[in-house]
Order: structure tokens, then C-alpha cells, then sequence
């Protein structure tokens, strides 16, 4: 029996990526294990919220991502284990693979944190904080109101 760990943060964007290997894989027997990666919350936010608060939230937003995957699986629920990754993913890895004799195809379906041309979009118009006047409004006539009359204070 195959072994595959997945590692997934976003359900749609996990079923983009794993489609080929759910698609190759169904003819196999396939240990799916499927590891939820939470958003990571700042270290500030212990002062709002215990830690058995955020560990509730940590398994209600994995049991809704895992409800979003596993139809999808078309696999029997057998053959599933789902975990929440609670710290670094590199032990939790290794942790997964010492589990069993054989090792396990290890697949990163977590969306990017970043895409670049958005990004670039969302970074210009974070840039720009005043619209530019048009000659002739009013916007424009007070900007060169507001210019002179520092013209004439600083003489």
C-alpha cells in the first residue's frame, strides 16, 4: 500500500493540485494522510485568546477544511488519517514517515503565500495615498492655494 502525506491550507486550491494524482493514484491502494496547516496567529493574540480557545478554533477550521476534501478523495475512509500540524512541519514529517516502515510520498498542496502580480497591483495603489488633482477642480485649486500660501509664510 502507497503512503502520501499532503500537506493543504486551502481546500480548492488542494483539489487543483492533487486532481492528477487522485486521478493516477485510484487504481492503487493509497494511504492518504492529510495534514491541516492553520493560519498562523500572532503572538499577541494570546493576550485576547487562551490557548484551549485557539486550539478549539485550530480544530474547527481543520474539520471544515477536511469536510471540503475528503468527498473528493473517492477513496474508502479507511484508508484516510487526517492531522492538524500544531508545530514546524519538518518534524512533523518526520514523525509521520518514522510511523511506518515505508517511506511516504510527501506532496505540499498549500497555497503560495504570495502571487506575484497581484501583489505588484495591490502595492501601487497601497503607494498611492491621494489621487492625483486634475487642473481646473477643486482638489487642484486648493493644493495650489495651500502652495502658495506656504510660498508666502516662508518668505
Amino acid at each position: 500500500m502507497d503512503r502520501v502525506i499532503v500537506y493543504v491550507d486551502d481546500a480548492a486550491y488542494a483539489q487543483q493540485v492533487l486532481a492528477p494524482l487522485f486521478a493516477r493514484e485510484a487504481a492503487a491502494p493509497t494511504q492518504w494522510v492529510l495534514v491541516a496547516c492553520a493560519p498562523r496567529m500572532t503572538h499577541r493574540i494570546s493576550k485576547w485568546v487562551s490557548h484551549s480557545a485557539r486550539e478549539n478554533w485550530r480544530t474547527k477550521w481543520a474539520d471544515k477544511l477536511f469536510a471540503q476534501i475528503l468527498p473528493g478523495l473517492r477513496a474508502p475512509a479507511n484508508s484516510v488519517t487526517t492531522v492538524v500540524a500544531k508545530g514546524p512541519l519538518v518534524e512533523l514529517t518526520e514523525q509521520l514517515q518514522a510511523a511506518q516502515p515505508s517511506a511516504a510520498q510527501v506532496v505540499d498542496a498549500r497555497r503560495p503565500k504570495s502571487d506575484a502580480p497581484e501583489d505588484a497591483e495591490k502595492g501601487q495603489k497601497a503607494g498611492r495615498r491621494w489621487p492625483t488633482p486634475r487642473p481646473g477642480t477643486l482638489m487642484g485649486s486648493l493644493l495650489t492655494g495651500f502652495g502658495t500660501l506656504w510660498v508666502l509664510a516662508l518668505e
